[in-house]
């Protein structure tokens, strides 16, 4: 006869077997053999991640003569795409990293000009970048964007809530500028990413 904890010990396997089977995971690589792109499904929810990242994905396009930031030193890539769900919740980033000749305060009066489009336009003087994401679920909460930190040379442009936000974080590189575009969006049980 078999004991209770034996049993519940074969049931608890047997679901964690059965979740296996039922998650899935496609990878799919670069020509030089490195991840492309990662998809990850389960039963409760999934996590996708891509280094192809197109402007219209963020929804601010690239300023005129930059070019995108090339790899860093340990060989990691500058763009990602990255959809993370579950139980109801979600989170977007999508993200791309720029590099350009002109000085940050021509960038910054690009930008600033682009990002109308979406709402007020907060301007942050900063020391590193700050994301100001939240999932929202309940009403409780301002979802108004804020500035963290404060007086340090690179500057960050944020548009939206902090459920849906569009930002700009430009930072001086020798006599030109580097920049990055992010996008992030969360949702909770009552919205769709």
């Amino acid at each position: 006869m078999l004991k209770t904890e034996s049993v519940g010990i074969a049931i608890v396997a047997l679901f964690f077997g059965l979740f296996l089977i039922a998650c899935s995971v496609n990878v799919k690589k670069e020509p030089n053999g490195q991840d492309k792109q990662v998809d990850i499904n389960t039963p409760v929810g999934g996590i996708h991640v891509s280094k192809d990242v197109d402007p219209a994905d963020v929804g601010i396009p690239v300023y005129p003569g930059s070019r995108p930031k090339q790899k860093d030193q340990s060989g990691n890539d500058k763009n990602a795409n990255v959809n993370i769900s579950g139980f109801g919740y979600g989170l977007k980033v999508v993200a791309m990293e720029y590099e350009s000749d002109d000085a940050p305060d021509q960038l910054v009066s690009f930008y600033q000009d682009q990002l109308k489009k979406y709402g007020n336009v907060l301007l942050c003087h900063t020391t590193h970048f700050n994301m100001d994401a939240q999932i929202k679920d309940s009403d409780s909460g301002s979802q108004e964007l804020t500035c963290q930190g404060s007086n340090g040379k690179n500057i960050e442009l944020k548009v939206g809530t902090k459920e849906n936000q569009r930002i700009v974080a430009v930072e001086p590189d020798g006599k030109g500028s580097r920049f990055s575009l992010v996008y992030v969006r969360t949702h909770s049980k009552e919205a769709d990413i």
